[in-house]
């Protein structure tokens, strides 16, 4: 049988770690002045510019409620612009500013100090990260199942 003790549920493991990261998160980006959730969305700007919202939103897995304010307070700090699309007015393109693109170089380092904070080399974290995206793919599969359709 399996144990119902608060220390033996990887749930609340699950939930200490991301806990201390987003912790360590908020200590780490206070220099450039983002919360975590606005550092997930500057870096997939970075990754690939002028998205559209929808497709940060499926990216990030981040529902437009949540997205729209983030975006928002990044364009009100002159990270970000956003633009309606001209043949579609319901749809929104989000581009990095000068100033969030010059960010960027501000933010370099921060993978590194997470992975010393994570005492994790380039080869633990990819290893860390491939577990942690089969969990989810597994979790959520299994979560689908078990809906009502």
């Amino acid at each position: 049988m399996a144990s119902l003790r608060l220390d033996d549920q990887l749930c609340f493991g699950l939930y200490s770690a991301s806990r201390a990261v987003t912790s360590l998160y908020r200590v780490v980006l206070e220099d450039l002045d983002l919360t975590y959730p606005q550092y997930l969305v500057m870096l997939a700007l970075w990754e690939r510019d002028h998205r559209l919202v929808k497709e940060l939103g499926t990216e990030l897995n981040l529902d437009s409620g949540t997205l729209s304010p983030l975006l928002k307070r990044l364009q009100t700090a002159g990270l970000v612009v956003r633009n309606r699309q001209a043949d579609d007015e319901r749809s929104v393109r989000v581009s990095l500013s000068e100033s969030g693109k010059a960010l960027h170089e501000k933010a370099r380092d921060i993978p590194d100090v997470i992975g010393a904070a994570m005492n994790l080399d380039e080869a633990g974290l990819a290893r860390m990260r491939a577990e942690l995206d089969r969990l989810t793919e597994s979790v959520n599969r299994y979560r689908e199942a078990l809906s009502p359709s």
